[in-house]
C-alpha cells in the first residue's frame, strides 16, 4: 500500500468504529491488541498487519476490499456477482420470479 492509502485506512478504521458505537478498547479487546495499537492505526502512526486487517473487517462485517477502499478491476465483477448471488439466496421463489421478469424487461430496453 502507498502512504496515502495508509492515511485513508486510519480514518476509515476510526469512522467504522464510531459508526458501530465501539470504543478503541472494545475493538482492541475483540482483535486481541492494545487500545494504543488501535489509536496508533487511527492516527496513522502504524499500519495494521494483514491478520488484524482481516479480523477488523470481520468485526465490522465488511469485506477486506471495502475496508481498504480498493478493489482490483478483475475482481470487481466477480465480487458484484457474488453479492448478487448472496441476495438471491435469501429470496423466496415468488420474489425470484418477479426479479427475473423485471431483469428481462430491463435487459430488453437496452
Amino acid at each position: 500500500m502507498k502512504t496515502e492509502d495508509y492515511e485513508k485506512l486510519g480514518s476509515r478504521v476510526r469512522e467504522l468504529r464510531i459508526q458501530m458505537g465501539l470504543t478503541q478498547a472494545q475493538v482492541a479487546h475483540a482483535l486481541n491488541v492494545t487500545p494504543g495499537y488501535i489509536s496508533n492505526v487511527e492516527n496513522n502512526r502504524t499500519a495494521m498487519s494483514l491478520r488484524v486487517l482481516i479480523y477488523y473487517a470481520r468485526l465490522m462485517d465488511i469485506s477486506l476490499d471495502s475496508l481498504i477502499g480498493r478493489i482490483d478491476s478483475d475482481y470487481r465483477g466477480t465480487a458484484l456477482d457474488r453479492e448478487i448471488l448472496e441476495v438471491l439466496s435469501t429470496m423466496d421463489t415468488d420474489k425470484k420470479l418477479k426479479l427475473l421478469r423485471t431483469l428481462k424487461i430491463w435487459n430488453a430496453q437496452e
